[in-house]
């Protein structure tokens, strides 16, 4: 991703940088799937199949470009700033099935503070990739603790994995958890021991 402008400058632009989806080979590529699956791309069903499929993926790897504003810390807060139940969707790049939850996003405030919207836009910016939840809840809090430099960073991630509940061990209902904490959040143990709290976790 790029970004056009350094932290002092708000708001900052941010794009995610990736190749460019080849949206007709996509649909040939899925035509061909349908016929190695026993299934005809012709008929009137499946007819616009391989354009709605092609459409459906390049949605859900593109994340949407956004401002990240960010406001001078003013009045000095230093207490656990905490965005819970933010919705999470994205693809499972060993399977390419979905997978999706909720991530709760806190960071303790530095020298500026950040518009609460945008930490969803964050999670966003890697969610809408071919992802696995460890890197994901990864790239969010390391992102975040670049970007903000605040003293402390915490994100958790709890989804449930449809290549889990649909195929192999089909464990419907089963939720993966994983954190990322950097700074006092994970250095302090009274810190984390809130942001786990806050989080409904026990850590």
């Amino acid at each position: 991703m790029a970004i056009s402008a350094d932290l002092e400058s708000v708001p900052l632009h941010i794009v995610a940088r990736r190749e460019e989806i080849d949206l007709p080979a996509a649909q040939r590529a899925v035509a061909d799937l349908l016929t190695a699956l026993g299934r005809d791309p012709h008929s009137a069903h499946l007819a616009d199949t391989p354009r709605r499929v092609a459409n459906a993926y390049a949605e859900m790897l593109t994340p949407r470009e956004f401002e990240l504003t960010t406001f001078p810390n003013d009045e000095g807060y230093d207490e656990l700033v905490l965005a819970k139940d933010i919705p999470v969707q994205s693809l499972c790049e060993h399977h390419l099935l979905p997978f999706q939850g909720v991530a709760h996003v806190g960071y303790l405030p530095g020298d500026r503070i950040l518009g609460l919207s945008k930490l969803a836009r964050v999670v966003e910016l890697f969610a809408r990739d071919f992802q696995v939840q460890e890197r994901l809840t990864k790239q969010v809090a390391d992102w975040l603790q670049d970007h903000l430099a605040p003293k402390g960073v915490g994100v958790v991630i709890e989804a449930e994995h449809q290549c889990m509940s649909l195929r192999g061990v089909r464990a419907a209902g089963s939720r993966t958890v994983t954190s990322s904490l950097h700074g006092i959040l994970r250095e302090n143990p009274s810190s984390r021991q809130e942001f786990f709290a806050l989080t409904g976790l026990t850590p």
